[in-house]
């Protein structure tokens, strides 16, 4: 991508997302359409949340979370490495009675995502960065405080669990509980690897309350199992990357919308006790809502039968993460591909090509790769040569 086609790009974003918080400050008091229909109990914590909550890694204002809160959405899920976000939040909250909202934010660095803290930080760190996060949400407490995205950081699942069950972690977890700055402690995986083990061990080890998994109706058959056992231990579920990749969301699907069909089928299961989505505009929020409390029909079947026949073939399953063991260059392919839908699908230009620059194997190499054995290693037939190219020429700058 040349660098002022990005520039040009981001103007064009930052002139929307001033846009949309003027939309939402013009509607906020306005008490209408559609709204959540349900809360569930999260877990044993005695938490319930809106049954479709707000995820907060493209939040453009801090006007949006009134409009969400107007609505009945009481769960919001953010990061320090989510931009301004947890600040966007701190400004809208800070005259909300506390216990009327549930916040949850993750253990990592202020930096451009993923900045994870990794295992062997010190207790040290893991309290300050606890600290600095109630300092941007300006509130005295977090609900949940995640281990974020386990399974990424390294594909040595062994590696990976140390991450999980850190010891330095667990011991800032117990001071920042007794201190009263935090209330649960949770875990998330969108992979790309050992996601159902990781997330098994998170529910076996005792020390977690919550696991937020990816999960929709395109992908990852072990996850059912996984939150089973997380139902039968009183471990709560809050599912994520519901949409499939949420490509073509305009499509007509005469009369139904995608959306809500893929929200309806993740909400069906009882073991999901609510799902979060990024929302950016007062319109995705009255959207995604109308799926709240509402049951999963024959409609909505065909509907997710006719996205998976058009999208099956090009969407990347990123908890898979098959493919990568073919790769003799050990390029990262399912996180290439899963910041390549950042950007083409969920408008998330700046986030995906400075978390593409972080990662140690880019998809450079396969400019001259001939080799097409990941390719042929993907079980659901994607084209996983051609799109790694397309990916590295994206979210790369050509100066």
């Amino acid at each position: 991508m040349k660098r002022r086609d990005f520039l040009k790009a981001g103007a064009v974003t930052a002139a929307a997302s001033a846009l949309i918080g003027q939309t939402a400050v013009s509607h906020a008091a306005q008490e209408s359409g559609p709204a959540v229909k349900r809360y569930t109990e999260i877990g044993k914590t005695g938490l319930k949340m809106s049954d479709i909550s707000c995820g907060c890694g493209g939040l453009p204002s801090a006007s949006l979370v009134l409009r969400a809160i107007d609505k009945g959405i009481n769960y919001f899920d953010t990061a320090p490495d989510y931009g301004k976000s947890e600040t966007y939040i701190g400004e809208a909250v800070k005259g909300i009675k506390r216990d009327k909202i549930i916040l949850a934010s993750k253990f990592c660095n202020p930096l451009p995502y993923p900045a994870h803290l990794p295992a062997g930080t010190s207790k040290d760190k893991y309290i300050a960065s606890v600290d600095d996060s109630l300092s941007r949400l300006k509130t005295d407490y977090l609900d949940f405080v995640f281990v974020h995205a386990i399974g990424e950081a390294d594909k040595d699942k062994d590696k990976e669990l140390k991450r999980l069950l850190d010891d330095n972690m667990l011991s800032a977890y117990d001071a920042l509980k007794k201190a009263g700055k935090v209330k649960h402690l949770a875990v998330s995986s969108h992979g790309p690897t050992n996601m159902e083990d990781l997330l098994m061990a998170a529910v076996d080890s005792g020390h977690y309350d919550l696991i937020m998994p990816s999960f929709n109706f395109m992908k990852f058959p072990k996850i059912p199992d996984v939150l089973k056992e997380a139902k039968k231990k009183g471990v709560g579920v809050v599912a994520m990357k519901t949409l499939a990749g949420a490509k073509d969301m305009n499509m007509d699907f005469k009369g139904a919308d995608f959306a809500q069909s893929a929200f309806k089928w993740t909400l069906k299961h009882p073991e999901v006790n609510g799902l979060i989505v990024t929302m950016k505009s007062v319109a995705d929020i009255d959207n995604y809502l109308s799926a709240s409390g509402q049951s999963y029909t024959e409609a909505d079947e065909r509907v997710l039968n006719q996205y998976a026949s058009l999208h099956g073939s090009s969407y990347c399953r990123t908890g898979c993460g098959v493919c990568e063991g073919a790769c003799a260059s050990g390029v990262d392919i399912a996180a290439s591909l899963r910041y390549q839908m950042y950007f083409k699908d969920y408008g998330m230009e700046r986030r995906a090509m400075e978390s593409y620059a972080l990662l140690n194997n880019k998809a450079e190499a396969c400019l001259t790769c001939n080799n097409t054995t990941c390719t042929g290693a993907c079980p659901y037939g994607l084209p996983v040569a051609d799109m790694l190219r397309d990916t590295h020429q994206t979210l790369t700058f050509n100066v």
